[in-house]
This record gives structure tokens, sequence and C-alpha cells, in this order.
């Protein structure tokens, strides 16, 4: 197995299961406040990386277009964070997981108009596939357009398609940072967490904090440690891979999720949402390979 796609297969495996625990363990904490605690902890607990890499945080040339660029896409990635909390803290995870996780669907056109890429007719065919998981996830058993209408009616599904299409932006910005500015994970880490919670700390002291969050705070250690080591593994693969490779495989994590989901909070629906994440992953696969 190439080893940009092996990356790409373990990040998957650890961003889904990083989606289950932000349903089972912070669904009380607003989503401005739960990513605020969550992402001053990511430089703390990516430390020991850093320490061994021996490389600088902010390297000694280009550093201006360096954070310029890391900014960028930590303020997209800020936006993309916030939906998809949001839909998870108000839909069920194996609702929004298929959903949100359509991302090649968008990333693949925006790299054959920005960055050239050519779409072959498989490809074509696989953001098809990818699409119609969004279709089954809604199926309830009842009139054949019904799932559409609510998918368009949902807040949950509006909002896992807002951050799928922000998350396109992020996966391309990430492609450019590691491969045409050959920008290091143990730069892009950091300096992205410490953006995202400047970002959310306006947004975060409009709400109550939950009196309980010292007692959480072995959990939010948790969950920034899934948060930048999954983002070390998956920087590595954009070091050696397209994003429109990358991105199908990455967002593989939405079957993780449904499984976990389903199983361990008895979420409804399991077939349908089961059958919506393998269409995602099967249409993703039809990108990746094509």
């Amino acid at each position: 197995m190439n080893v940009g796609i092996a990356y790409a297969v373990l990040s998957a495996l650890v961003f889904g299961v990083y989606l289950f625990i932000m349903k089972r363990w912070f669904t009380d904490y607003p989503s401005p406040v739960f990513l605020l605690l969550t992402y001053l902890l990511v430089p703390v607990v990516y430390l020991p990386v850093i320490f061994v890499s021996g490389e600088p945080v902010i390297p000694a040339t280009n550093r201006v277009k360096i954070l310029a660029s890391v900014l960028a896409v930590t303020g997209l990635t800020a936006i993309g964070l916030l939906t998809l909390f949001r839909a998870i803290r108000i839909g069920e995870v194996s609702y929004v997981s298929p959903i949100s996780k359509i991302v090649p669907v968008f990333v693949l056109p925006l790299e054959v108009g920005l960055l050239g890429q050519h779409l072959s007719p498989l490809q074509v065919g696989g953001v098809v596939v990818a699409t119609t998981a969004v279709y089954v996830a809604n199926w309830q058993g009842t009139a054949l357009l019904a799932p559409l209408e609510r998918a368009w009616q949902s807040r949950p599904a509006q909002l896992a398609l807002l951050s799928a299409a922000t998350f396109a932006f992020v996966d391309v910005g990430k492609r450019v940072l590691m491969q045409e500015l050959s920008i290091e994970p143990t730069t892009y880490i950091p300096v992205m967490a410490v953006g995202v919670a400047a970002l959310m700390s306006p947004l975060a002291f409009r709400y109550q904090v939950p009196s309980g969050w010292r007692a959480d705070l072995p959990k939010f250690v948790v969950a920034a440690m899934f948060v930048a080591y999954a983002n070390h593994i998956v920087l590595l693969s954009f070091q050696l891979l397209p994003a429109s490779i990358v991105s199908p495989i990455v967002n593989g994590q939405a079957i993780v999720a449904v499984i976990l989901g389903a199983v361990l909070l008895d979420e409804s629906h399991f077939q349908a949402r089961l059958a919506a994440a393998a269409l995602a992953i099967v249409g993703i696969a039809m990108i990746s390979v094509g």
C-alpha cells in the first residue's frame, strides 16, 4: 500500500472515533466553548512531536507568507468546525456523518478549477454515488422525494453540507500548504490550533460554560490529542498525495462514526445510515482510483 494512502486510512479511523466522542462527551457544551477549550490544549499535547522533530515552529524564512497562508486555512477550518459540531450537537452522529463527509464532492471540482486536475468518467461517477449518500441518509421508508425534502429542511443536514463544502476548501488549502509551500505539520498544527482558539474566544464568552468543565478537562485533553495527532497523520498524506486522493480516504471516517453511533448510542435508522456511509465510501473510492 502507498505510504500516503496508509496515513490517510489511519487518520480516517482516528477521526471517526473523534466524531463519536464529540457526540458522546461534549453535547452539553456550546460549539465555541468546546472548540476553545479543545484547541487551547492542542499545542500542549502536541509538544512531544515538536520536540522530537527538532524543527522551529515558525521557519526563519518567509515567515509572513507562511503565517498568512496557515491563518487563511485556519479561518476556514474554524467555520467548518463550528458548523460540524453544531450539526452533531443537534442531530444524530450516524445521520450527520455521511452527509458531512461528502467533502470530496466539493474537493474535486476545486482541484479541477484551481489546480488543473482532470476529471475522469469514473470520478464523475464517484461524485454521483457519494452525493446519493445524502439521499439515503435521509431515507425513512417514506415517499420517493421525502428524503430530499428532509435534507432541504433539516438543520443538521444543512449544517453538515455547509461543513462539507467548507472543509473542501480546507483540504485543498492543506494540499497547497504541504506541497507547494512545503510547510511542516509541526508548523501548521500549533499555529492552526492557536488561531482556532483565538477565533472562538469572542464567541465562547457569549455563552455560559457548564459548571462541570473542570471535571471534564481529562476528556478535553483526549479530544485535543485526537485533533493534534489525527491532523499530523493526515498532513503526512497531503505531503505525498493530491487532495482529491487524500480527502476521499480521510472522509471514510463517516462509516466509523455511523457504526459507533448506532451500536453504542443506539441511534435510529441504522441500516439506512450504514448504507449511506457505504455509498459515501464507494463514491470516494471511485474518486480516488479514477
